[in-house]
């Protein structure tokens, strides 16, 4: 799955890297270590721009809320639980096949952070004598220091109980795709703990190589079947896990330190 992430790029960095074409300065957001559900976070898309003469479709680097409302529901409370939509069903669930047909998005991350359950701390467990085993969490990332796009799904929400002028009128919001984990060989492995992304959770984000970027943002591409070609996972051996402090289990812990890789697992034997 993807619960938590990292973001540190800078918009100009952004619209450097996917050919952005607009964004607005007033919308930048601060680098977030420690990105949860519900906050609002970047997103890539194609979409004509509103009021434009020119029809066609501009590549935006938009903020959006993590955690996506269909425009079907009837208050958005259900967002914070809808931060992820599975690959193989994508297309067929309600509250996201329309969103999969016609408003994708890329995600853009430095690398996301997923928790194991060490394996001193399942035995406690085990015994009884501890009920909510310390977890130790690792970060996951590109091999190549490079952008880890995470395919996405954005969607418009329409509060009724506002007037059309209010700024919180609308609300837009999205979900990130999730694929199952790589069985294969990290690029890098820590010296103790998980060869493979398999071992760290069984779901990891769709990272989206940049030969896929164009056709997964075309919003003129809406055959579902077409589309679902586009949910491949990515070449094997792409990506690297080392384990961080346990500070980032706690959401309002942020700041570049939490990236920092540690020797050895806090949290005990992992394997």
């Amino acid at each position: 799955m993807c619960g938590r992430y990292a973001s540190s790029r800078r918009p100009e960095d952004l619209a450097g890297i996917f050919e952005i074409e607009k964004w607005e300065p007033e919308e930048t957001l601060e680098p977030d270590y420690n990105v949860a559900p519900t906050k609002e976070v970047y997103a890539v898309l194609d979409r004509a721009v509103k009021d434009a003469d020119d029809p066609r479709p501009v590549r935006q680097l938009r903020r959006l809320k993590w955690g996506l409302v269909p425009s079907w529901a009837k208050t958005p409370e259900g967002g914070a639980r809808m931060i992820n939509a599975r690959a193989e069903t994508v297309h067929e669930k309600p509250s996201y096949r329309r969103a999969f047909a016609a408003r994708r998005c890329i995600v853009p991350a430095d690398g996301y952070y997923e928790w194991v359950t060490g394996t001193q701390e399942r035995d406690l467990e085990v015994e009884g004598k501890k009920k909510r085993p310390r977890k130790q969490p690792y970060f996951v990332l590109p091999a190549d220091g490079s952008v880890f796009a995470m395919a996405g799904l954005y969607e418009f929400w329409r509060d009724r109980t506002l007037p059309d002028e209010h700024p919180q009128a609308w609300w837009v919001t999205c979900s990130v795709i999730t694929t199952e984990a790589e069985q294969t060989p990290l690029a890098v492995s820590p010296a103790e703990g998980p060869h493979t992304l398999a071992e760290i959770h069984p779901r990891m984000p769709l990272m989206l190589t940049p030969d896929r970027w164009d056709a997964w943002l075309d919003p003129a591409r809406t055959d579902v079947e077409d589309l679902r070609s586009l949910l491949a996972p990515p070449p094997p051996g792409l990506l690297r896990a080392y384990p961080v402090s346990t500070s980032v289990s706690n959401v309002r812990n942020n700041g570049p330190e939490l990236l920092k890789e540690l020797e050895a697992p806090e949290a005990g034997t992992l394997f």
